[in-house]
């Protein structure tokens, strides 16, 4: 069964933009779990503009499902997840400048060190994918590297159209069927929505999404529960 973890950073947006306590992204975490989630994705950024230090200490405490925690491959967030231990860590690359993610890992340049990075999560059980570009290079050293999953980047194909979507979709199958057949989990993410997920969901060497933005902005109006329950049908091969 596909699975998804619901990334719930943005519930973390709107209480910034206020800087008070409302919305709770936990409650938004429970709700999520209610309505179908499978896990939990936060991501806590260097510059903390949403998700809080205190976000992750409070969601992995509470939430029953595995966390999911998204973080630059720097020794601060480094040291953090090996002190948290939450049971997945998803490596992403991070720009201060950038709205959002821009595009996938380049493992291929930091090989050594995350060979090294790596077998300090095995050691504490900690499942790592790396968010990665359909790019067979990447795939080949998340697999030297020993990583448990690859997380591809599905934003060039959310925000592609016609001729240049179907390239970019082949692009993620052939990568999904490498990755696969190196003994990695599969996951994608990234510009996913109600209407485009449809086509990445017939993969099926996919075995998990994870889905944010889209998710939280149906919820502002539908309500988390109802919003993940949507999101769940659509899944459903």
């Amino acid at each position: 069964m596909l699975k998804l973890g619901v990334n719930i950073d943005h519930v973390a947006t709107l209480r910034q933009a206020r800087g008070g306590t409302e919305p709770q992204p936990m409650i938004a975490a429970h709700e999520a779990i209610h309505g179908g989630a499978d896990s939990i994705t936060i991501h806590l950024r260097e510059d903390r503009r949403h998700i809080q230090d205190h976000d992750l200490k409070s969601i992995q405490k509470s939430i029953r499902v595995p966390l999911n925690l998204e973080m630059a491959f720097v020794p601060e967030m480094t040291q953090i997840a090996l002190r948290q231990r939450p049971e997945k860590v998803c490596l992403v690359p991070e720009r201060r400048q950038e709205v959002t993610t821009e595009g996938g890992l380049n493992a291929c340049a930091i090989e050594r060190a995350l060979q090294k990075a790596l077998s300090q999560f095995r050691r504490r059980n900690i499942q790592v994918s790396l968010f990665v570009d359909p790019d067979p290079k990447q795939i080949l050293t998340a697999a030297h590297v020993q990583a448990a999953a690859v997380e591809i980047h599905t934003g060039a194909y959310a925000h592609a159209k016609g001729a240049k979507r179907k390239k970019e979709l082949l692009r993620i199958r052939q990568a999904a069927r490498l990755a696969a057949t190196l003994g990695l989990q599969v996951h994608a993410g990234h510009g996913l929505d109600y209407k485009n997920v449809q086509a990445i969901v017939k993969i099926p060497e996919i075995s998990e999404l994870n889905i944010g933005h889209a998710i939280v902005s149906r919820a502002v109006v539908t309500g988390m529960r109802q919003a993940v329950k949507d999101m769940k049908r659509l899944m459903r091969r």
